[in-house]
């Protein structure tokens, strides 16, 4: 049986300051790849096409993009395929009474398609193959006590592929997220597994792959690897990463190593290598040793002119005096980690510690996101 699989779409999610008619134009490339992202899974003739949790960015998404996905999925119904989708960390309620996007889809395309968003293991049979589906819950201890079951429930006469969407510790990890679950990947017991969650496609050990996110959403996704769907041959086992082409550019520009260089030659360099940046990317460029001075003295205007043909290029400064040493300074994607430790070393009686470590670390998580 052959199988197309969608990691993270993150439908919704916006950043920087750009609009085209009214939308942010980062939102319209999320859109534009995850529609992408549906006819290449058709082009490879499935037999099923499965989603691997984070459709959405948001629990409560926009119409706008509920009106994407719900084209989808009747398009696919439509081609006649088999269609199974679990929920991810960031389209998943966290209070369970307050509904679920994909409880309006699942009603709405009944049987045709089969969507567990329940919080709950879900045993989905398909032609010589059982899917045993475990959603993103709301603790490491539910997602444990589903992926006992789905173990448990293993067909001992069929292929069984296991659909989750945790964060396991054998991948390399590059920021902290929101309401991610970690568990072991020797809990991820079937004869192949496909996770969502991660946004690069990986091998974790043999039989288990992420499928990788549809788009590069920030530097911490890895640009450098490309975003697209994976194939599965259920009967040999075999994973096969398909490239989605023609998706905007994230590039790191070659650096400007300025220490000792007058403000003028900081400025010339800056325009130089902003002027590379490739249409249409985002892009960033790192200035290392700069002098506080010099880099206050750089004419942003021309900066943005030099760089225009790019949607968006960050200037990224480490300079020579600062107060403190450059080894003590925390980067803005450990800061979700960090918060945690510094709540813990608060006097905090007669709040609620817990409650204010979640929020600050939800905040911080979406701040690293939108600067990414």
């Amino acid at each position: 049986m052959r199988i197309a699989a969608l990691g993270d779409a993150h439908l919704g999610r916006s950043s920087l300051p750009y609009t085209r008619d009214g939308v942010n134009v980062r939102e319209l490339d999320f859109e534009a790849s995850f529609v992408a992202a549906v006819e290449l899974a058709l082009a490879q003739e499935p037999d099923a096409v499965l989603w691997l949790g984070d459709v959405f960015d948001h629990p409560r998404p926009t119409y706008r993009s509920f009106l994407v996905v719900q084209r989808a999925l009747a398009h696919l119904r439509d081609h006649g395929v088999a269609v199974v989708a679990i929920t991810g960390n960031h389209d998943t309620p966290r209070l369970p009474g307050t509904g679920s996007p994909y409880a309006a889809l699942a009603e709405a395309f009944g049987d045709a398609v089969r969507i567990v968003h329940r919080m709950a293991y879900e045993r989905v049979e398909l032609a010589g193959l059982v899917v045993h589906a475990v959603p993103q819950m709301l603790t490491a201890e539910a997602t444990v006590d589903a992926l006992d079951q789905a173990a448990a429930k293993r067909d001992l006469d069929r292929t069984n592929l296991l659909l989750a969407h945790p964060l396991v510790p054998a991948v390399e990890r590059h920021y902290a997220d929101i309401n991610e679950i970690e568990v072991d990947d020797r809990l991820l017991r079937a004869d192949l597994v496909l996770l969502g969650h991660y946004h690069v496609h990986t091998k974790v050990r043999p039989g288990v792959w992420y499928a990788g996110s549809t788009d590069t959403f920030s530097f911490g996704d890895d640009p450098g690897r490309a975003k697209g769907v994976v194939v599965l041959d259920t009967d040999d086992g075999r994973c096969r990463h398909v490239p989605l082409p023609g998706q905007r550019p994230l590039v790191t520009l070659p650096g400007v190593d300025a220490l000792g260089l007058s403000p003028s030659e900081v400025a010339g360099l800056v325009t130089e290598r902003v002027a590379q940046a490739p249409p249409g990317a985002v892009a960033r460029l790192y200035l290392d040793g700069v002098e506080p001075e010099a880099y206050r003295l750089l004419d942003l205007d021309a900066v943005r002119e030099a760089g225009a043909a790019a949607l968006h290029v960050k200037l990224e400064p480490t300079f020579v005096d600062a107060a403190v040493p450059v080894d003590d300074l925390a980067d803005l994607a450990s800061m979700p980690a960090r918060w945690s430790g510094y709540v813990e070393g608060q006097d905090l009686v007669g709040f609620d510690q817990e409650r204010i470590r979640r929020l600050g670390h939800d905040y911080l998580v979406r701040a690293v996101e939108e600067a990414g």
